[in-house]
């Protein structure tokens, strides 16, 4: 449609000159000649109906048009070549690594991103004047687990270590579908990856008079006292050893559990399984669960992932778990990746206070996505949730109905790529270098990692392969938070979250009250 509205234009400019050329004598005369201006309406009339015909013609051909360019961006794959790649080891040489801008014309409008995009800034504050030299790139190398490059679309990759079970692996397959999805559009850059819990490069380590410019780390989740740079996590393309599928087929799976059992009549109490040897705070929370002195409305049960493996996780498939009214998330040794899964339920998501964030959970806001539960008296918060929730159902019913809108709307499989395509490119805009590829780096591509995997890894890997470029573009980064908006954010979110507290104790002194 843009293409013919400029071929319009032009047309119309072509018709404005032959009227002052052709025309405007004819107007001149036509005060002394009648016959004379009746042509001129004559031909007026012929060019109005003549447009009025084009102009619905290209209404009628618009949808058209655009079927025909949609059908022929289907059918642009990036195949699998493994039995090209076997006999070399070499990634093939045809992979597509530049895009035409004026394919963008044909696209429709860009969405803005989520709001949480906004946090790319803040993430990347702590360069944004000095920028990002080699240096500073190379002492991130202390805890790295690997350096990536990205030179010409290509992806390069130098391993330091050995990434716990296959972190790194479905961390860096990820990365291959950004590049499948939008090639060419991912800038050269270099960057190192951690893909340990816990973040470590401490902002005061960076502050003060003398102090140097932070070491640029990435890895999946970061706190208020680190610097580190969130990325999302591996399981997105799935979770071999825990059997937990590739993000876009378990969010559907998810979206058809919440179906089988409206939130009415779900168990009205609330639910946790997992691993409770990881974490203190997990250990601290079992103490809530039901026994034959005190009821605290929680039903709680530690998950045996080695009993699970060896019974074929029948007790574990998580679109079967939204059952209750409502769930429990709760931190393990750092931020833990049930979150997501756990929102995606339209059960009330209550949250243990927590220390962690990863990329999207600083746009959730409580009581609009969750119900924040203190860290320092677990039982307590969480009976007065669920008794909260019990007497409040039409509030509670829309908590846990606005959490799962907001996992299947906006962090969905598009929103994740966008989010590493707008984050790297955010990052390689401030990288004073240029990139090369380091001399023990070897070519990662779809080919090299999914042609020599087995089993279920391998699964994983084929079902969350993406088939070819992208029929759109990325979504349209939101502006950056200025100070005060930024406050005031924060601020609404503490005032919530004391709201809740001033509520429990309120409840608590009542209940102490009672004879």
């Amino acid at each position: 449609m843009q293409r013919f509205q400029r071929h319009l234009t032009t047309v119309w400019g072509q018709w404005s000159n032959f009227t002052d050329t052709i025309w405007r004598p004819f107007l001149k005369s036509s005060a002394k000649s009648p016959a004379v201006l009746f042509v001129f309406l004559f031909f007026l009339f012929v060019g109005a109906f003549v447009s009025t015909r084009l102009l619905n013609t290209a209404n009628l051909a618009g949808p058209t048009i655009a079927k025909i360019s949609e059908k022929s961006r289907q059918r642009i794959g990036i195949p699998l070549n493994c039995s090209a790649y076997s006999p070399t080891r070499t990634c093939p040489a045809n992979y597509p690594t530049t895009y035409n801008k004026q394919d963008d014309l044909d696209r429709p409008l860009l969405p803005t991103c989520p709001d949480y995009f906004r946090w790319i800034y803040e993430d990347l504050r702590p360069w944004a004047y000095t920028g990002i030299s080699r240096d500073m790139v190379e002492r991130a190398k202390r805890t790295a687990n690997f350096r990536l490059v990205i030179v010409n679309g290509k992806a390069y990759v130098e391993t330091f270590q050995k990434a716990f079970q296959t972190r790194d692996v479905f961390t860096l397959w990820g990365i291959l579908q950004l590049l499948r999805k939008y090639p060419g559009r991912v800038p050269d850059l270099e960057l190192m990856f951690d893909c340990v819990d816990w973040p470590v490069v401490l902002s005061k380590a960076y502050s003060g008079p003398d102090a140097t410019t932070p070491p640029p780390l990435f890895r999946y989740c970061g706190d208020d006292s680190t610097l580190d740079i969130v990325f999302p996590d591996w399981s997105f393309w799935g979770w071999p050893e825990t059997n937990i599928k590739p993000w876009e087929a378990l969010l559907k799976e998810l979206e058809e559990g919440n179906k089988k059992s409206k939130w009415v009549e779900r168990e009205a109490y609330a639910y946790w399984k997992g691993n409770p040897v990881v974490a203190a705070t997990r250990q601290d929370l079992l103490k809530c669960n039901v026994s034959d002195k005190q009821d605290w409305n929680a039903r709680l049960y530690a998950q045996d992932w080695l009993k699970e493996s060896k019974e074929g996780y029948k007790q574990s498939d998580l679109a079967n778990q939204c059952i209750h009214r409502y769930k429990i998330y709760i931190e393990g040794s750092a931020w833990s990746v049930s979150e997501k899964y756990i929102l995606a339920c339209d059960s009330v998501t209550l949250i243990v206070k927590p220390h962690y964030y990863d990329f999207f959970t600083r746009g959730l806001v409580p009581m609009q996505h969750y119900w924040p539960i203190k860290d320092d008296d677990k039982c307590r918060s969480i009976k007065f949730a669920v008794d909260w929730g019990n007497s409040h159902k039409k509030k509670a019913k829309s908590i846990g109905k606005a959490a799962s809108r907001f996992i299947q709307d906006d962090l969905k499989m598009e929103y994740v790529y966008d989010y590493m395509f707008h984050l790297l490119n955010e990052y390689a805009k401030l990288l004073k270098f240029k990139p090369s590829i380091p001399e023990k780096a070897v070519e990662f591509c779809s080919e090299s990692m999914a042609c020599t995997a087995e089993g279920i890894g391998k699964k994983f890997m084929m079902e969350s392969m993406v088939k070819g470029p992208a029929d759109s573009s990325p979504c349209t980064m939101p502006p950056s938070y200025n100070p005060s908006s930024l406050y005031s954010l924060i601020q609404k979110k503490t005032s919530l979250i004391e709201q809740v507290e001033m509520w429990q104790n309120k409840y608590w002194e009542n209940q102490n009250k009672q004879p």
